[in-house]
Order: structure tokens, then C-alpha cells, then sequence
């Protein structure tokens, strides 16, 4: 692949990424190469298995080193991505909202100066009381945007999860429980009266969730920062790892609702409110024979209209073993992507990766397979406030900035887990 070739500007050679020592970083093509270095490895392993009944320990350990090698390499690569698609500072965002302009000049005022008048004169114009000076006042629109954008990116769940705006602190959506009642008749036989449906309804509360960046007085001097990104980029990590450990095993209480605190069942017993699962076969691995056997069955537990768009979740580590698994055909069931920045594949569906999601251990579900955009919806409260606090930390300023945003899952059909157990 050649530097053109190459897409969000990577780099096309690292020097020192051919030996595969541990701590480099390579291109795409080097990534590539150690997969298939990973596989010739693994397959001598497999092979010494088959033949002495265990695999010799400097096989086994070699076969480690590069797989982790490849973990370290495909997290750097990410990085890099995710770095080339930024915006740069000082770009400015375009806006074509009446008064966006204004607001963000006033906005700029404040968090550069502290000077709370126009954006006052604002909210008094707009008879708006989302906002208090005790609260903090509402970024400009197109902030809000981009912080949305950028916790998309940084998060796992909510890039490929349903997400709903409201302005309102509670969602409440409706669903039917029991439809009307159909059936055929001929042409001129009598219709009978049918059932009214039943309807219940799932909730979503909106939580609050906060960041706290700082920044010096030279920083916001500096009429070359834009003020909108900074706050973005700044407050970009601290949500997008709080969001990301909540969509997973948030309590429901102070924080949305994780996919993992959910009844679960075995997918034989399932019923609607319970996220069914398929065993893996052995307590915290997969069986000794036909291990993707419960990977296979896994994918067929969800309806056809639900893998159309399905992906995997789980942490880097599962998928590091994952990656040693084959098809009975001996191909790997684990791909790399096709492209750098993009996602690599299992059995055809992409893998979104999960830091949150639990290791392989007896008992757990660290891996869920579905439809995340119809089976689990994110609630975002529109707006974001920020509070100017020039005191606390001195000579620093803060930026408390906090945003609302509830979660839980919306279809118990669309995603199944996969419980590392033998039943």
C-alpha cells in the first residue's frame, strides 16, 4: 500500500516494525503481516496439539507475543485514525441557525472572559429558563454537535447503538404487547370482532454526566484556540468513558441502564424483559471440540431481520482469543479489516470493541452479538451547559460542563449474549 493509498494520512512505514518487537508500531501492512505470522503460529501449535496432545511452550509463547503484538498495533493504528479525523483547532464551525452567530460570540465572552452579559440578554430574549447562573448556560448549538459527534467516535456502544434527542427529562416509548387480533375469512363470511391491542410503555431517564476541564488564561487569551472546539475535544475522553461503562453495566439509577443488568436466560426459556444467551461450552472458554460451534449458534439465535446490520462486542482481550479459533474447514473465523480504520470481522460480522465488556471468565458474558441500533437506544437531553469557575483551582480556570443522557435496551429480541459456561 502506498502513502496515497493510505487512507487519513498514516504513515506508510515506522522503522523497526518488521521484527515484530513488542512496543513498535507499524503501517496497516505491517499489521497484516503479523496476522499472518499469528496464523502460521498458531497453526504450528494446533498442529503440535494434535500430535503430543499439548503445544510446546515456546510455541504457545510465541504465538502470545505476536497476538499481543497485534493488539498493540491495531490500538495504535485506531489512535492515529482517530487523530486524522479531528478538525484542527482554530478552524471555526459553520452554523446557519438564526442567531448562532450571537450566541457564539457571547459564548466566547464568557468562557474567555467571564463575562456573563450577553448570553444573559440571550436567555431573556428567548424567555429561556433551561439554564440558570448557578447552572451554567447552554453552548452554542453547533458545540453541541460537535461534542456529539466526537463521542461517537470515541465511543464504542453509542457509534452503532439507536440515539434519540429530546428536551424533556424521561423518554417514554410505547410498545404492544399483544396485538389485534387477525385471522382469514372468505369473501362474504362474517368478520369477527377482534381484541384491542395492548400497549405498555419502556422509560428512559435522561442522567446528568460531567467533566470538569481546565485550562490556563494564556490558553484562552489566545484568539487563535477556538474556544468550541477546545471544550469539545476536552470533555471528549472524560464522557465518552463514563457513557461507554454505563451502556454496559450502568445501575439504572444514577447513570442509564447497562446492557448487563438486564435478566438474562438461556435462549431455550427466553421471553420479552430477558436478553437471551447461548452457552459456550466450557466454563470460561470455549469447548475442546467444535469450539465455534456456540459462536455459529450464536449468530442463528437472532432472526434474520436482526443480522442484517448485527455486530459483535466485547474487549480486546476475548477477541485475542477469538483470534485462534477456526471454521471446520480450518479458515479463521477472526478477520482483520480490509482497510486501516476500519473494523475487523468475525464470521462476517464487524467487531465493535469494548473496554468495558468483561474478560472470558466462568459464568460471564463478555460477548453480545445483535442489531445495537435496534436493540439498544442512547437518550440525549438537548443541551449541554457549562459553569465558568475561576476560583477553585487557581491560577487555573474551570469549565464544569455537564450533559444529560439516559440508555437502555428498547428490543430484547435484537441483541443476545454469550455466557462462558458450560449450560
Amino acid at each position: 500500500m502506498t502513502q496515497t493509498d493510505q487512507p487519513c494520512g498514516l504513515e506508510t512505514k515506522i522503522a523497526g516494525a518488521d521484527a515484530l518487537p513488542a512496543g513498535s508500531v507499524g503501517t496497516y501492512d505491517d499489521f497484516l503481516s503479523a496476522f499472518e505470522a499469528f496464523k502460521q503460529a498458531n497453526d504450528q501449535r494446533l498442529g503440535e496439539i494434535e500430535k503430543r496432545m499439548s503445544a510446546d511452550g515456546v510455541t504457545s509463547d510465541k504465538v502470545e507475543r505476536i497476538n499481543a503484538h497485534l493488539d498493540e498495533q491495531k490500538r495504535a493504528l485506531d489512535q492515529l485514525t482517530l487523530k486524522a479525523r479531528r478538525p484542527h483547532l482554530g478552524g471555526g464551525l459553520e452554523t446557519g441557525a438564526p442567531g448562532a452567530q450571537e450566541h457564539s460570540q457571547a459564548f466566547d465572552a464568557y468562557v474567555r472572559k467571564g463575562d456573563p452579559s450577553a448570553l444573559r440578554g440571550l436567555e431573556a430574549k428567548a424567555l429561556s429558563a433551561q439554564s440558570e447562573a448557578d447552572g451554567g448556560y447552554l453552548v452554542p448549538e453547533h458545540t453541541e454537535t460537535e461534542v456529539g459527534r466526537l463521542l461517537s467516535e470515541a465511543s464504542p456502544i453509542r457509534a452503532i447503538a439507536g440515539v434519540r434527542q429530546v428536551s424533556t427529562s424521561v423518554y417514554k416509548k410505547p410498545f404492544v404487547t399483544q396485538g389485534a387480533a387477525t385471522g382469514w375469512v372468505a369473501e362474504t363470511q362474517e368478520r369477527p370482532q377482534t381484541e384491542s391491542p395492548k400497549l405498555t410503555e419502556l422509560q428512559f431517564p435522561a442522567m446528568e454526566l460531567y467533566a470538569m476541564p481546565a485550562a490556563t488564561q494564556t490558553l484562552l487569551d489566545d484568539s487563535a484556540v477556538n474556544i468550541d472546539q477546545w471544550i469539545a475535544e476536552e470533555v471528549q475522553t472524560a464522557f465518552a468513558e463514563q457513557e461507554s461503562a454505563a451502556f454496559i453495566t450502568g445501575d439504572g439509577a444514577t447513570q442509564p441502564r447497562g446492557l448487563l443488568n438486564y435478566p438474562n436466560s438461556h435462549e431455550v426459556d427466553w421471553q420479552w424483559g430477558q436478553i437471551g444467551y447461548i452457552p459456550s461450552g466450557a466454563d470460561g472458554g470455549f469447548a475442546a471440540q467444535g469450539p465455534s460451534d456456540a459462536l455459529i449458534d450464536l449468530v442463528y439465535s437472532l432472526k434474520a431481520g436482526y443480522r442484517q446490520n448485527a455486530h459483535w462486542m466485547m474487549n480486546r482481550k476475548t477477541q485475542g482469543e477469538i483470534r485462534k479459533l477456526k471454521d471446520a474447514d480450518g479458515n479463521y473465523l477472526w478477520q482483520p479489516a480490509a482497510q486501516a480504520g476500519g473494523q475487523a470481522s468475525l464470521m462476517n460480522f464487524a467487531i465493535a470493541e469494548s473496554e468495558d465488556m468483561p474478560d472470558m471468565s466462568a459464568g460471564s458474558f463478555a460477548l453480545a452479538f445483535g442489531d445495537f441500533r435496534r436493540g439498544y437506544l442512547i437518550v440525549d437531553r438537548v443541551g449541554v451547559r457549562v459553569l465558568r469557575d475561576p476560583y477553585s483551582a487557581k491560577p487555573y480556570v474551570l469549565f464544569y460542563t455537564t450533559k444529560r443522557v439516559g440508555g437502555g435496551v428498547q428490543n430484547f429480541e435484537a441483541i443476545k449474549l454469550m455466557k462462558f459456561a458450560g449450560e
